[in-house]
């Protein structure tokens, strides 16, 4: 057996390293935090209070700050941080490690001006495969081990396997994808989407409202996933349609809170700080705008919601606006 580093001591990195220890497979995970205070109250409380309380780490978990400690012999890096933090991390890893990566963040990277799926900025600098775990897979379900399945999907096939192979679990199905853009996109979006699905819900319109906008919105995203590069029966998955449903209905999920609030007119910053953790639909929303606009993709929901987040739009307003649209095909 051999060890693990998860940088990213937040909600799911925490709960990937308890799963971990549970399924016996590994020696050692370290859980790395970049805040060495966060890093030694883990350790001195057996539990990660802030992100995820009342859970209990096995032994074979030891939290620290020290990233070179962390990444030291471990066979598989896997990243944890918000999706903005990504880049950032898998740079300072880079000095320690040249095991494969993979990460659990969804949305894109890039700024304004340049915008792109993870891996396509990760990739070409580090040392080994790379690739993504996503699905619907909500931190506390996972912790407390309740039945889950995920996609991997890698740069190497065999990558992707091994990686699989090592989450599976009595309660924990892992099935691996071709389709790395596709998983990726798939990820990102949806988390838009969730934002969509909340607002719609705390304005009152119904389960009918809901299940249209899903609907549409998995339409959406096959747009943009073709558009990457990506293929549309991942759609279809469980990081495509599965990942959507939950997110979009869950009463866990950060983004789908965001949009509840907003319904109820409260103001984003706030809504934010609130929150605690951070919500990826936020960022993600100007990503896909940006992306929509360089590539001509009609993303309309999603254009909604980044008129609401970032242009001041009243949640009903853009509610009254999609709804005057002219319907066309179906599909199209």
């Amino acid at each position: 057996m051999d060890s693990v580093a998860i940088l990213g001591a937040g909600a799911w990195g925490t709960a990937l390293a308890i799963h971990l220890a549970r399924t016996a497979r590994t020696a050692s995970i370290r859980l790395w935090a970049r805040e060495r205070g966060q890093a030694d109250a883990i350790a001195t409380a057996g539990e990660n209070a802030r992100y995820l309380p009342g859970r209990r780490l096995p032994p074979s978990i030891a939290a620290t700050a020290d990233l070179a400690a962390a990444l030291d012999g471990a066979v598989l890096v896997v990243v944890s941080t918000p999706v903005n933090a990504l880049v950032e991390v898998a740079a300072a890893a880079h000095a320690h490690s040249v095991a494969p990566l993979f990460w659990v963040c969804k949305g894109f990277v890039g700024d304004t001006t340049r915008i792109l799926p993870a891996h396509q900025v990760v990739a070409p600098s580090w040392p080994a495969a790379v690739g993504v775990i996503s699905g619907p897979s909500f931190a506390d379900e996972v912790a407390r081990g309740l039945p889950t399945a995920v996609t991997v999907a890698a740069s190497e096939r065999d990558a992707a396997e091994r990686v699989a192979r090592r989450l599976r679990g009595e309660t924990f199905r892992a099935y691996v994808s071709e389709d790395l853009a596709g998983v990726e996109v798939c990820g990102a979006v949806k988390n838009v989407l969730a934002i969509a699905a909340g607002a719609s819900d705390g304005l009152g319109f119904g389960h009918n409202a809901r299940a249209a906008l899903i609907t549409r919105g998995l339409a959406e995203t096959g747009r943009l996933c073709v558009a990457l590069g990506g293929q549309r029966d991942t759609l279809m998955g469980l990081a495509g349609l599965g990942d959507l449903v939950l997110t979009c209905t869950g009463d866990l999920s950060r983004n789908r809170r965001v949009g509840l609030a907003l319904a109820r007119g409260r103001p984003l910053a706030a809504i934010l700080t609130e929150l605690g953790h951070v919500a990826e639909g936020v960022t993600a929303a100007r990503h896909v705008h940006v992306l929509c606009e360089a590539l001509r993709v009609e993303m309309p929901i999603c254009d909604a919601v980044y008129r609401v987040l970032h242009e001041g739009l009243p949640v009903r307003s853009a509610v009254e606006a999609l709804l005057a649209r002219e319907p066309a095909a179906e599909f199209q």
